[in-house]
């Protein structure tokens, strides 16, 4: 064992190498803990962190928001579609049944790319326009569309894709 392995204690007690997959999800356990619901997002940085945790090390895209109140507090984290390598089927339909159950009143959506590549296909392009639209009907706001490709992440409002 070297000094930078991190150890696990497994059922009988015993502390084993952790592996890859464990050190994720105890990483996106923490950062539960550091953005708690109720938590101001205005910064775009602490979204993309945020988000980088959570979506990062996948090996199939997931397609995340984070329903936000007015003021833009967290009010939650939501995986709400679960896809293979290269694409996650999104449902505008369940999208807008979830804001509307919380009480949402603006949205950041995010999904990874297992490629690598945060470059947004046409498809992201077209689905993020399509949720914006169904989501205005509502009076929810879309704020941005975040890709997480590994340590890169590329966000739509930055790059004027919204």
């Amino acid at each position: 064992m070297n000094s930078l392995e991190l150890m696990v204690r497994n059922a009988q007690g015993r502390y084993l190498v952790a592996t890859a997959d464990q050190i994720l999800e105890a990483a996106r356990q923490v950062i539960d803990r550091k953005v708690p619901r109720g938590t101001l997002l205005t910064s775009s940085e602490l979204a993309r962190d945020y988000l980088r945790t959570k979506l990062a090390g996948y090996e199939h895209e997931v397609f995340a928001a984070l329903f936000l109140t007015q003021q833009h507090r967290l009010i939650e984290y939501s995986e709400l579609f679960r896809g293979t390598i290269d694409e996650a089927k999104v449902y505008p339909r369940e999208v807008v049944k979830t804001a509307l159950r919380l009480n949402a009143a603006a949205v950041i959506f995010a999904h990874n790319h297992p490629s690598g590549n945060p470059e947004p296909s046409g498809a992201d392009r077209k689905l993020t326009q399509q949720l914006k639209q169904s989501l205005a009907l509502v009076g929810v706001r879309v704020l941005d569309h975040i890709i997480v490709a590994g340590d890169a992440t590329l966000s739509f409002a930055e790059d004027g894709l919204l």
